[in-house]
């Protein structure tokens, strides 16, 4: 994603962008909408939206396509949560030096997952003035555990998937 940052947000893969945009990982079709204040955080292409662009909420289930691809098992794990989408394709994100949806003082949780899709450990995050640092150090201090595979970081307000990161 950029130089800048030590490791590299992750968004939802083109093909999970396109299955969602017909049906949800809960199996409810799509129901497309226009942004109408914008802010809405992207998770196809990790921006915020924009006034009258048609988005839609759908819920997602990140471990759950992740282990889909490793063959993991992820058991109880598996979580799916809401998440906005451009409802049309959008060409992913853009290259960028920060991390998406940084905002200094904004809560998130960082959740550690192993290669069997399990929680090994996790963290809060107070983002920081200088945010890409601070998510540098909290990978940094994750991945400095080697059963850490990847690292999911949420909203702490709505419990919001917002982007993942893999072990480098």
């Amino acid at each position: 994603m950029s130089n800048e940052t030590a490791y590299t947000a992750r968004a939802l893969t083109p093909s999970a962008h396109a299955e969602l945009r017909v049906a949800d990982d809960a199996g409810r079709a799509c129901v497309p909408h226009r942004a109408v204040e914008g802010g809405d955080p992207l998770r196809c292409c990790l921006r915020p939206s924009l006034p009258g662009e048609r988005i839609a909420l759908v819920s997602y289930a990140p471990l759950r396509r992740w282990a889909a691809g490793t063959g993991a098992d992820p058991g109880a794990y598996d979580e799916q949560g809401p998440v906005f989408v451009h409802a049309e394709e959008c060409g992913g994100p853009a290259p960028s030096t920060t991390y998406p949806f940084a905002r200094a003082g904004a809560l998130r949780t960082l959740r550690r997952y192993d290669a069997a899709g399990r929680i090994v450990g996790g963290r809060l995050l107070e983002i920081p003035e200088a945010a890409s640092e601070g998510f540098d150090r909290a990978f940094a201090e994750a991945f400095a555990d080697p059963a850490v595979a990847l690292v999911h970081v949420r909203a702490v307000e709505y419990g919001c998937f917002h982007f993942e990161v893999r072990r480098p």
